[in-house]
This record gives structure tokens, C-alpha cells and sequence, in this order.
């Protein structure tokens, strides 16, 4: 093909194009005219709506505010309903259905709650008013029903039903024997402690536990309202004279420093046993019983809880330890001093739990009153103990004791040092009260000192005595008892095997110094120096007689044996040595010196005087004669009983 019949093609083409492009442009043209033509009819359309539309809008608001009135309306009305029951309820009173009641009162406070929060409707005002005057009477009856509930179901605990409540050893039968609270009943004393450690107290029912919900549901109620004192008022008043009256029933009596001081001590010893009774019942069975109480009744309200336990108690805790500083601050003496220590014992022993008890800031006064107790108790003991020391040593008794037997001084401190090692864990613990030192150290030495104090009164005391063979013997017997006593003992361990070694030495000195004084003159007179009836300076218990003494003089020796003999026998058999054992040894050591010494001389010179006339009028005694009436010396016999 040629160019120009190629070009003349390319020509038809870009005719045929161009025709084409002409058609679409014409018809985008018309598509916008349309497009534009609907855009005018409809905004035409949205303006001639709009009226339409504002009105249904309208329409549908009021139909919703329709709405929310109506439910407000319901919900006024409900209001006005439940005011209406809860009015029937409130004046019904809450003794015949206490839940309902409290129900009752919960949704009158809901209805205050509503109406306060939308105070713009119109009867707002008058049924706040009307409410609130429900509520005040609701909350009234609801006090005098709290009242009448807390007053019918509060009486006194008899004793009997306490006593229930102890372990076994501290029921009737073993209070009442433990009352008796001479020195001698105090032995049992540390044993006692040790096994009411682990003793089990049964709480008494003090307010029947189906009535205790009730109580805490008006209690809650009261105090929601806001009548905390008026509820306060209420239950101290009621539950502190009950106690009262219990503890009233129990004993328990209020006594000055005055009216201790006036009363005879077997009267004072007796009321002081069952105060410390009193003070266990009290502590371990009705103030935690109380507080038992407290915390259910009053179970989220912690001020108020602890407030009401602490005035409850108050008065009854004033009283019991009243008792215990006025026996504290009394005149000190001895016999005191068990008591004393029994006292501060059970204080000790309560300590943990009037801590627990007390432990509020409401009880501080009771706490550190009991504490106070405690110390007081510790320190008098203490000054008695200093007293009983200076005491002993001092004790001027003009009991005379004419047979040189144990003196009733010696027996007392003795008994009274015993007694007080079944104190021991009780005195070690009162000493570190006042000193750090180690208390078994001090105890040890309290004990030696009031030793040495008996030691030097029993010296004075034998200087009573004109005859000094009745001196050594009154020594000899007493600390004999003391050396005796203190082995039996649990002062053995503590003053020592040397402390005891010691003092029977010193006994053993007394029985010798006994012999030398007592035997001496009348051996002197069975000796070959003695040259006449009264004796000369010869070693004792030797003979050395030889042919030398005439018959005379032989006479005359067996004449002053026998007066001398006679005399010691009627004078030392009204003598007493308590101590078997001790007694025979002594008869035992005087017959080992004299029989021998009258046998030997007997036997050299009794045939001068058998071949002579009358021989019986000089030797009286045969060694058996004078080894029987040695074995009646130290029997403590009176004359009228020697001469049968």
C-alpha cells in the first residue's frame, strides 16, 4: 500500500474519533444537567420536610418526659406506700416483731435519704417532716425495748453457778478448805500454783446467747441514729449493778484501811483467803464473761464496745482492790507475811489477763490501779520480811523454857522459814521487783541472815539459864532442831552441805561442853588425886586409885559419888532432849565415861568397905543400877513422877 493511501485511512480515523468524542461529551453534558436537576427538587424536598420533621421530634421528647414523670410518680407513690407500712409497724411497736421492726426503721431511713436528695418535689417537705418524727418515736421505742430486754435477761450470778464454772481443786469443797488460812495450810501453796496453770474456766452464762443478736441489732440501730450515750447510759446502768450484786452475793464487801485495822487477825486471815477467791472468780469468770458480752452487743462499734465494758467493771475492780491496798498499807507483821505473799501471787497470776482485759485506753485507771496493787504488795512483803528478821534477832518473849528442851522461838522461825520455800518461785520473782540481782542468791541470803539472827537470841536466851550444864544443853537441843529441820528441807540446798556440816559441829560442841561441865566434879571423886570429898584436879575418867586411901577416905569418895550422882540424876532427868537419836547418843557418851571410871574404882575399893559394916550405906549402885538410871535423864520427868 501507498502513502497516500495509508495517510487518507489515518485521516478517516481520526474523523471517525473525533465524531466519537463529540457524542460523549454530549452525553456527560446531559448526565450533569440531570445530576443538577435532581440536586434542586431535592433540596426542595429536605425544605418542605423539615416542619415535619421538628414536630415528630417533639413529639417523641414529650412522650419520653411522659414517661420519667410516670416512673417518678410510681416511685413517690412506692415511697408513700412503704411510709404507710412502715408507719403500721413503728406504731405497733418492736415487742411483738423486733425484725419486722428493724426493717421497718431501715426503710424509714431510706425514704428520709430519697426525699432529702429531691427536696424540688413538692411534697418533699412534709414527708421529711413526717418521717423524721416516725423515726424519733421508732428510735424511742426502740431504746426502752433495748432496755426492757437488756433488764428482763441481767440477773445476778448465784455463787453455786460460779463455783460450776471453776476447775475441780477450786470448787466448793477445796475453796472452803483453803479459806482456812492458818500458817500450817499454806504448805500445798507452790504445788497449788503449778497445777492451776493449765486449769480450765468455763465462762458463765451471764445473758442467754439467743437473746445476745437481738441486742446487738437495736444496739446498731441506736447508734445509727445517733443515741450512742443514751444506749452508753442504758447498758452501764444495768449491767454494772448486776455485777455488783453478784460479786454482792459471792462476799465481796467494800473495807476501809480503818475497818482492816480493827478486826481481829483470825477474822482479817479468813476475809483475806476469800478475797483472793474473790479476785480469781471475779477476773477469770465474770469480767471476761462481761466482756464477752460487751463484744457481742456492741460488735463494730469499738469506742462504745470498750467504753461500756470499762464503766461496767469500774466499780466492781475499785472494790476488790481496795481490799488489797488496805491490807497493803495495815500495820506490818509476821503472820502478814503468807498473806502478803498469797496476795501478790494471785495478782501475778491475773496479770496477763487483766492486761487483756484492760487493755483499752477507757481501763487505763483499772490497769494501772491492779499494777500498782502488785508493787505495793511486793514492797510491804518485802519490808515484812525485813522486820521478821530484825524480829527474831530482837525477841525479848520472857518464855522461859526450864527443862532446856527446843524453844517455841526456834520452832516458830523454823515452821515460818519452811513455809517460805513453798514460796520460792513467788519470793524470786518479788525480789527481781526491786532488784536485778539473782533472786535464788538473794533468797539464800535472806535465809542465812535470819539463821544467824535465831543463832544469836537463842545465845541470849541461854544466859537465862544459873545452871551452865543446862545452858549447853538448851544449845545443844536447839540448833540441833535447826540442823535437823534445815536437812528435811528444801533450805538444805540452799544454804549448803557446809552451812550444815558447820552447825552440827557446833552441836557436838554443846554436847561436849555439857559432859565437861555436868561430869567433871563427880568423876574427880573416882580419881586417885581427889584428895577429899570435894574433888581434886585429876584428868577425868581416869582411876590412878592405888592402896594409899584409907577406908576413910574410900568412904568418903563413895559418900560424895553418891549425893553428887543422886543430886544430877533428880535435876537432869526433869531435863528434856526431844530428839531420840540426840538423846541417846548423849545417855551413850556420859555411861562410856562414868561406868568404866565406877567399875574401876568399884572393883579396887569396894572390898575395903564390903568387909566392913553397913557396906550398902557407901556403895549404893551397882554399874548397872547407875547405867538404868542413866537412861532416865532427858525424859522431861517432874519430881512426884521420879518418885514412883
Amino acid at each position: 500500500m501507498g502513502i497516500p493511501q495509508a495517510m487518507e485511512a489515518l485521516s478517516e480515523r481520526a474523523a471517525s474519533i473525533r465524531e466519537s468524542l463529540q457524542k460523549s461529551q454530549t452525553s456527560t453534558e446531559n448526565m450533569v444537567a440531570i445530576l443538577g436537576s435532581f440536586d434542586h427538587r431535592l433540596s426542595a424536598l429536605e425544605t418542605a420536610m423539615r416542619p415535619t420533621q421538628i414536630r415528630t421530634h417533639s413529639i417523641r421528647r414529650a412522650h419520653e418526659n411522659i414517661d420519667k414523670t410516670l416512673k417518678a410518680a410510681e416511685v413517690i407513690l412506692a415511697k408513700f406506700d412503704l411510709t404507710r407500712k412502715a408507719e403500721a409497724k413503728i406504731l405497733r411497736g418492736p415487742h411483738e416483731d423486733l425484725e419486722s421492726y428493724l426493717e421497718a426503721i431501715d426503710q424509714l431511713r431510706s425514704i428520709v435519704s430519697f426525699f432529702s436528695s429531691n427536696k424540688s418535689f413538692k411534697s418533699s417537705g412534709g414527708i421529711l417532716s413526717h418521717t423524721n418524727n416516725l423515726l424519733a418515736k421508732a428510735i424511742s421505742k426502740l431504746e426502752d425495748e433495748f432496755r426492757q430486754l437488756l433488764t428482763n435477761y441481767s440477773k445476778p450470778v448465784e455463787p453455786d453457778r460460779l463455783f460450776d464454772c471453776l476447775p475441780n481443786s477450786l470448787r466448793p469443797s477445796s475453796a472452803a478448805s483453803s479459806q482456812q488460812s492458818d500458817v500450817s495450810s499454806k504448805g500445798h501453796s507452790e504445788h497449788q500454783n503449778k497445777s492451776l496453770e493449765n486449769a480450765v474456766y468455763t465462762l458463765p452464762t451471764l445473758i442467754p446467747p439467743r437473746v445476745l443478736p437481738l441486742l446487738h441489732d437495736l444496739a446498731q440501730q441506736m447508734v445509727q441514729a445517733g443515741h450512742q450515750q443514751q444506749l452508753f447510759r442504758i447498758y452501764r446502768d444495768t449491767r454494772a449493778s448486776v455485777l455488783e450484786q453478784s460479786l454482792r452475793k459471792l462476799g465481796v464487801e467494800r473495807l476501809t484501811k480503818d475497818d482492816v485495822q480493827k478486826m481481829q487477825w483470825e477474822v482479817l486471815e479468813a476475809k483475806i483467803g476469800n478475797w483472793i477467791h474473790y479476785m480469781r472468780i471475779a477476773v477469770k469468770l465474770l469480767f471476761a464473761g462481761e466482756k464477752n458480752v460487751c463484744d457481742q452487743i456492741f460488735d463494730g462499734v469499738d469506742s462504745l464496745r470498750d467504753q461500756c465494758f470499762a464503766d461496767v467493771t469500774s466499780n466492781s475492780m475499785s472494790v476488790l482492790l481496795s481490799f488489797g491496798e488496805a491490807i497493803a498499807k495495815s500495820k506490818r507483821s509476821p503472820e502478814k507475811l503468807f498473806v502478803l505473799l498469797d496476795m501478790y501471787e494471785i495478782m501475778r497470776e491475773l496479770q496477763s489477763e487483766m492486761e487483756t482485759l484492760f487493755g483499752s485506753k477507757y481501763c487505763n485507771d483499772m490497769r494501772e490501779s491492779s499494777v500498782s496493787l502488785t508493787k505495793r504488795l511486793a514492797q510491804t512483803a518485802q519490808e515484812t520480811f525485813g522486820d521478821f528478821e530484825e524480829a527474831v534477832e530482837k525477841d525479848a518473849t520472857k518464855t522461859s523454857v526450864f527443862d532446856g528442851t527446843v524453844h517455841p522461838l526456834t520452832s516458830y522461825v523454823i515452821n515460818y522459814v519452811k513455809f517460805l520455800f513453798d514460796y520460792q518461785s513467788t519470793l524470786k520473782q518479788l525480789f527481781q521487783e526491786f532488784d536485778s540481782r539473782n533472786p535464788e542468791a538473794q533468797l539464800a541470803s535472806v535465809t542465812t541472815r535470819i539463821m544467824q539472827a535465831l543463832q544469836n537470841n537463842l545465845d541470849g536466851k541461854s544466859k537465862q539459864y544459873k545452871d551452865s550444864a543446862l545452858t549447853q544443853l538448851f544449845l545443844m537441843n536447839n540448833i540441833h532442831y535447826i540442823v535437823r529441820s534445815v536437812r528435811r528441807s528444801e533450805a538444805k540446798d540452799l544454804l549448803g552441805d557446809d552451812w550444815v556440816q558447820i552447825h552440827r559441829r557446833i552441836v557436838q560442841q554443846h554436847a561436849n561442853q555439857y559432859k565437861r561441865v555436868s561430869w567433871a566434879k563427880i568423876l574427880q571423886c573416882l580419881t586417885v588425886q581427889a584428895s577429899n570429898s570435894s574433888g581434886g584436879g585429876g584428868p577425868i575418867g581416869g582411876d590412878g586409885s592405888g592402896s594409899q586411901l584409907s577406908r576413910a577416905g574410900v568412904k568418903d569418895r563413895f559418900k560424895t559419888f553418891n549425893v553428887q550422882f543422886e543430886e544430877i540424876h533428880q535435876r537432869q532427868s526433869q531435863w528434856t532432849v526431844p530428839d531420840s537419836e540426840l538423846r541417846e547418843s548423849l545417855r551413850l557418851a556420859v555411861a562410856e565415861v562414868l561406868l568404866p571410871a565406877y567399875r574401876s574404882f568399884l572393883r579396887r575399893h569396894g572390898p575395903q568397905i564390903e568387909s566392913g559394916k553397913n557396906p550398902q550405906k557407901y556403895i549404893r549402885y551397882t554399874p548397872e543400877d547407875l547405867e538404868h538410871m542413866l537412861g532416865e535423864f532427858f525424859e522431861g520427868k517432874t519430881w512426884n513422877e521420879q518418885k514412883r
